[in-house]
């Protein structure tokens, strides 16, 4: 029941599906049972009161029996870059025991070519089940972040079933409630589509951050090079950032790297190039800090991208956090979408940018964006994400 799963049951809910929201987080089945969210997103909130108002959402520890089964957990890389899939495998074992003949399985987290066949292999095994008695399928979600609900709807989905008669049930399914087109084929080439869509992102974003470290060593402001470059009509160049965070770019790319890794150096620099953005911005402001004698340093930001309160995988927190961990002056850290952060003090926008000496804009939120530039002079600014340009 998390950013991908609470969403997803709260539209069911809405389409008169009755949804049993299974998390392992007691707080997290308690909050959804009280009709809260536990996290942000537009309209969410919402929604998911009024589906426990009306009794189509209750939240459980533990899966019961049902028509159809939704899953959407955490699918992180290991310390070596290869794909974890405990989350998966935990939650496959739990869903055998209450399958049944008849059943759809639905994976929905992203995950490695095969992934999908493996839980079918498995759960037939566990619940003693001939292959084709519960179709299985992949439907991997394709959202943005503040703007899920319409987006789990409205997109175009891919659905790829272990076989035809799976990725029949599974279309009929989700026919129900997407109005986007659905886009078949078999699982594993839905799994390495979502994927591919990834490391397609991951590479195009490593360019804009390799042409922003040069343009740092140049003296050229980057922006300004990707906008004359744009003009060209045949020239898309994305725009830089501190890094590459959230759970899709960040990871995916890994699992293609683990598929195949003699075959895909570009996508594996990539995933390079944007990890080492961050400790490129953490040099920058180390050299703009060793200037002060008692430098104070605002950072502004923490999630991985704008107005959102997820931090997953973020480049800001990572450079704010080896900041605090170096020692490199007084830190007023502001981040508007969030109460707390562990192990970092927060503090308010205003506070900070009348106190600091260096402002670091990390990420782009929507209050950054209203700030008066004349509050700005006479302090050093670094703009990662700029927020700042053309102002």
């Amino acid at each position: 029941m998390g950013y991908i799963g609470l969403p997803t049951a709260a539209v069911l809910a809405t389409r008169g599906y009755c949804v049993r929201g299974v998390d392992t987080n007691p707080a997290v089945v308690d909050s959804i049972n009280a009709g809260r969210t536990h996290f942000i997103e537009p309209d969410l909130d919402i929604l998911v009161h009024a589906a426990v108002q009306t009794g189509h959402l209750k939240a459980y520890a533990d899966p019961a029996p049902a028509d159809v089964f939704i899953m959407c957990v955490p699918t992180p890389v290991t310390r070596e870059r290869g794909p974890d899939l405990s989350y998966i495998e935990a939650s496959t074992r739990r869903l055998a025991a209450v399958v049944k003949p008849g059943n759809l399985v639905v994976l929905e987290s992203t995950s490695p070519p095969g992934t999908t066949e493996r839980i079918a292999a498995q759960v037939n095994e566990l619940a003693g089940l001939d292959p084709g008695a519960v179709s299985f399928a992949h439907a991997p979600e394709r959202v943005l972040p503040g703007k899920i609900l319409r987006e789990v709807v409205e997109n175009d989905r891919i659905i790829g079933g272990v076989d035809e008669a799976s990725t029949r049930a599974a279309a009929a399914f989700y026919r129900t409630f997407v109005t986007g087109e659905l886009l078949l084929c078999h699982s594993r080439m839905a799994e390495t589509a979502k994927l591919v869509e990834n490391a397609s992102r991951d590479v195009q974003i490593a360019f804009a951050n390799e042409l922003s470290m040069v343009c740092d060593t140049m003296g050229l402001d980057v922006r300004e090079l990707i906008d004359l470059a744009n003009r060209h009509p045949r020239v898309n160049v994305l725009q830089p950032g501190c890094g590459v965070g959230g759970h899709c770019i960040a990871v995916d790319p890994w699992f293609l790297v683990h598929q195949c890794p003699e075959l895909t150096p570009l996508i594996r620099t990539a995933r390079a190039v944007n990890d080492a953005k961050p400790a490129h911005v953490v040099r920058q402001v180390l050299e703009h800090a060793g200037r002060f004698k008692s430098p104070r340093i605002a950072l502004m930001g923490l999630t991985y991208k704008p107005d959102i309160d997820d931090l997953r995988e973020s480049p800001a927190l990572r450079i704010a956090r080896e900041l605090a961990q170096a020692d490199a002056g007084e830190l007023l850290v502001v981040e508007p979408n969030l109460g707390s952060v562990e192990g970092l003090a927060l503090t308010g926008c205003d506070d900070a940018l009348d106190s600091a000496d260096i402002v670091v804009f990390l990420v782009a939120h929507a209050p950054f964006r209203t700030i008066d530039p004349g509050r700005l002079m006479g302090k050093v600014v670094v703009d990662t994400c700029g927020v700042m340009h053309g102002r």
